[in-house]
């Protein structure tokens, strides 16, 4: 089931299945959101948890035993109840069941908020530990926005553009495996805040930055000035993401765990970024696109 929310100047589509952002629209009824196709990639804005990126072999080991879990986590692939909603926000939640806890034993409670203000789209993860021992989580976006998003313009004519200047040395990620190979490092960004964007960026999978100072970003057209400006203070990474095959779409996506790396074991705690959520507490995250 698809809900709608609305702003004086903008427009979302949310769905119950994963409580994915399945459109989202400015008030001349631009579409900024990549509306999914095989070709590419099915998905739009699916919610990262409570991994983000991919364990070894699926693979990993809670209190002793071995659980298995695909990339990025069940949430996408879940039903979330509607919890409240107005005219412009809405709140979804998704509790621990039988299916969640053969991959993840944990009594949790994922919160997933949408609220319009103006241009503005805040996105709020809210995870909560129901259960009787320390909870172990990473949590993440990872919308697409369609680029280029004006007609007659191209994917090259549009910039990936930090708020200080940043020294980024990328690590690779093992294409077969997803793991990320912290050793074997690319620099993207050398003191500049620009990223000048070109499908071969993406032949080898995402741009993960493990280091930056700023934490916000715009993704926009150098001709026309279009694209949104995403700020995601409180998350340690930050990935951009296309398609291998020239897709027409870029994703920025704010994490607060990775996907997991070369010099780490398989055991859940230990991976970087893991929030460890004390029995009975909450924990909240969020992001905010606005659009340009």
């Amino acid at each position: 089931m698809r809900i709608t929310i609305k702003s004086s100047c903008a427009q979302a589509e949310i769905d119950t299945l994963g409580a994915q952002l399945m459109s989202l629209k400015g008030a001349d009824g631009l579409e900024y959101l990549w509306q999914g196709d095989p070709t590419y990639w099915t998905g739009r804005a699916p919610v990262l948890f409570p991994i983000v990126g991919a364990l070894r072999n699926q693979t990993t080991l809670i209190d002793g035993k071995e659980y298995h879990m695909r990339r990025h986590g069940f949430a996408k692939q879940s039903e979330f109840a509607v919890a409240e909603q107005t005219e412009n926000a809405v709140t979804f939640s998704l509790r621990a069941n039988e299916e969640t806890k053969k991959q993840y034993p944990f009594d949790f409670e994922l919160r997933v908020s949408f609220r319009l203000d103006g241009a503005t789209l805040l996105n709020e993860f809210a995870v909560l530990n129901h259960g009787d021992t320390i909870m172990p989580f990473a949590v993440g976006g990872h919308p697409a926005f369609n680029c280029p998003l004006v007609q007659g313009e191209d994917f090259t004519d549009y910039v990936v553009e930090f708020e200080q200047p940043e020294v980024a040395d990328c690590p690779a990620i093992n294409m077969e495996t997803g793991v990320i190979e912290v050793e074997n490092r690319t620099r993207v960004l050398n003191g500049g805040k620009q990223i000048a964007l070109q499908h071969s960026l993406f032949y080898k999978d995402a741009l993960v930055f493990d280091n930056l100072k700023s934490r916000s970003v715009k993704l926009y057209s150098q001709k026309s000035g279009r694209g949104v400006k995403m700020d995601f203070a409180g998350f340690d990474y930050f990935g951009v993401w296309s398609a291998v095959n020239d897709a027409p779409y870029v994703c920025l996506e704010p994490w607060t765990g990775c996907a997991t790396c070369t010099d780490e074991d398989d055991v859940l705690a230990n991976k970087r970024g893991m929030c460890m959520l004390q029995v009975g507490n909450e924990r909240r995250s969020a992001f905010s696109v606005t659009l340009l």
